[in-house]
Parts: structure tokens; sequence; C-alpha cells
């Protein structure tokens, strides 16, 4: 639906990141793919449009999806256990996943109808009354998923200056393909990063994301991790014949040790068949447990199994003396045992940021 404002003020938001060229085309700086955009004409991701050689966002404020979700759906297992969240998606993407579960808000038709669905299929909702969402809702934070939220820059950028002026943590479910800059932009206001590395190849980017190589996703996740001082949690879809090559994923592994650090979560996630890959079967539990086990031998004391509920892979365990310190199933915390800080058994520091929240449900958020 249209803005309660019933103006075009939102619509014309120039964007933050670009660059004007020659013939009135212009170089969008947001995403990695660095589209140069024509007169008139829309970036890859189709929410970005040049007016007389300038870029502007047709996606600030338009809210498609919002709910409250905690923590652990995101998954963030080791940022405030049990924190709820204002979760907040809009339109558009830079990737085209061939598998992806939001394709119907992910991948927005590229043609003149565009606007109008996207009248129709979003709600404008300020960085303002996202804030005051989030505080009347209980959350702790506010939370930017569903479809990339790189696509929204800007109001991001709002949202979550102002939700730290509130006390509000913030955290954004990318996968990773923001440049440097855009990632600086937001760095002084963005508590967590939880970053989809779909794989450890340019040849799983490119039949996974469409995309030539990854190095720039690592390199950014990086920038997260080391400049921002970001809360960093890694997952890994494993599709297979796609990217369940075990000499890859080992390779991953050690990257994530070495490069973020031994502590940083890796959850490995079962795929589930879905739009143009539902000819696949889903992933079997023997092969998720398996490269789990490659993750612990790599080095990294975190390792943990998604999409399999019940599974012992959710839990959080002592890695000195290996006792059950976070129950999960399904994204609900069941027991929490860590005092402190550590291992009430061995006294191991368990690097968990923040306090257990005791989580009370899910729900929507109303207007």
């Amino acid at each position: 639906m249209r803005s309660e404002r019933g103006d075009s003020q939102e619509d014309g938001r120039e964007a933050l990141l670009y660059r004007r060229m020659k013939g009135g085309r212009a170089r969008c700086l947001v995403c990695q793919r660095l589209c140069i955009i024509p007169l008139g004409g829309l970036g890859y991701c189709a929410t970005r449009i040049n007016r007389d050689g300038r870029l502007y966002t047709l996606i600030y404020g338009r809210v498609s999806t919002w709910r409250v979700a905690p923590a652990e759906i995101k998954p963030l297992f080791h940022f405030y256990p049990g924190s709820r969240y204002l979760s907040l998606g809009s339109v558009g993407c830079n990737f085209r996943c061939p598998g992806c579960q939001n394709w119907e808000i992910a991948h927005v038709q590229l043609d003149a109808e565009f606007r109008e669905a996207l009248d129709r299929g979003t709600t404008f909702i300020s960085p303002q009354e996202s804030v005051r969402l989030a505080r009347k809702s209980g959350c702790q934070g506010l939370s930017w998923t569903y479809n990339e939220p790189t696509l929204w820059l800007e109001y991001i950028l709002e949202g979550a200056k102002q939700a730290k002026e509130m006390g509000l943590f913030t955290n954004v479910v990318t996968n990773g393909f923001i440049t440097s800059q855009g990632l600086d932009l937001l760095g002084p206001f963005l508590d967590a990063y939880r970053v989809d590395i779909k794989g450890f190849s340019q040849d799983a980017y490119r039949r996974i994301a469409h995309v030539k190589d990854h190095a720039g996703i690592l390199e950014v996740t990086e920038r997260a991790r080391h400049k921002w001082n970001m809360h960093v949690e890694v997952i890994t879809n494993i599709i297979p014949q796609h990217n369940d090559d075990e000499r890859q994923l080992t390779a991953l592994a050690h990257w994530i040790c070495h490069r973020l650090g031994q502590d940083t979560p890796w959850h490995i996630t079962r795929f589930i068949p879905h739009r143009h890959l539902s000819h696949l079967p889903p992933t079997p539990i023997k092969n998720l447990e398996r490269v789990r086990q490659l993750g612990l031998d790599a080095g990294l004391r975190f390792v943990y199994l998604g999409n399999v509920p019940g599974h012992p892979g959710e839990n959080t365990y002592c890695p000195s003396c290996q006792r059950t310190l976070i129950e999960r199933r399904n994204y609900e915390i069941l027991t929490h045992a860590i005092e402190d800080g550590h291992c009430p058994t061995c006294g191991e520091k368990i690097p968990i940021v923040g306090r257990y929240i005791s989580p009370h449900g899910l729900g929507s958020v109303g207007l």
C-alpha cells in the first residue's frame, strides 16, 4: 500500500553512495556489483533508479514483512541469547539464489510493473516509527532481514542511529555483498553482523548467487569484525551438488577460524528443497554432522547445525569439559546454565556477548 503521507517524498530520496558518469549514467557503490545504470534505468536489484544522472532509492521505508523474532532464528546464538528483535524486510536482492526461501519479496520483477507491485505490497514505516514499534513490543533491538538489507542502506542507517540513541541493539542478516564504503557508513551503528557465506569457490558462488567471485564478501566480513568490532556469526546452507565439497568446506572452516577467530559461531544448515531447486533432496543429516566435525577439527570451538530441530548440534557446549550450557530446540532456548559468563562445571570463560534474556514467544507487530 502507499505511504500514509500519500506523496513522493520518500520515493525521491537520493541514494547515498553513487558516482555520476558521462552520458547521464551513474555507478552505484552500495553493493559489489557496482552497477552502471543508464538514464531511466534500474540497477540489478531493481531498487535504485537513475533520474537525470542521479540515483534514487525506491524502497526507503518500504516494509514488506515485519515480526518480532528471537535472536536464535537469525541465527545469532552468541549475542544476548533469548533477545528479541523487531525484524523488518523490504523487497529486492542483489543475488538470484535458485533455492531462495523468500523469493516472493527478494526476486522482484525487473519490468514496468515493479512500481505498481511495490506500492501494492509494502507499507511505509519511518525509521522513527520502527524504533517506536520495537520499544512498544518489548524488543531489545532491531534487525534488518528477510530480503537483502544492503539495498536498504539509507533506511537502515537512519534507523540504526536512532535505535542506538534509544539503547537498542542492531543487527543485519546479510549475504555480505555490501561494499566497504557501505559497511563503513553502517559500522558505527551495528552491533551484530550475521552473514551468509554460501561456499568457498568461484564456481559455488556462480551457481548459487550468480556472482563471479566471493573474495569481496570475505574481505567485508573481516572488516565488520576487525575494523568495526561487530559480533559476527557465519551461516552456510549446505546444498547437495552445489556447495557440499568437503575440501572447500574445510578451507572455509579454516578461514573462519584464522581470519575471524576460533570463537566465531559457524552455523551449518540443512537445505530444504524450494523454488528452482525443488528437484534436489534435503541435505542428509549425516553430511551435516560430517561438516560440523570438519569445522571442529579445523579449530572452531562452536559449530552448530540448523534446520534439524532436536539435534544435539543445536546446543552450546563448553569447549573445555563439553557440558551442555545452552539447550535449544527449533530456535527456542530450553535450558541455560552459563553463570557470569563461565561454565559452572570447569570455569571456562564462554565467549557469548551479553546476558541471557528469557524469551516471551513470537508475535506480529500491529500498526
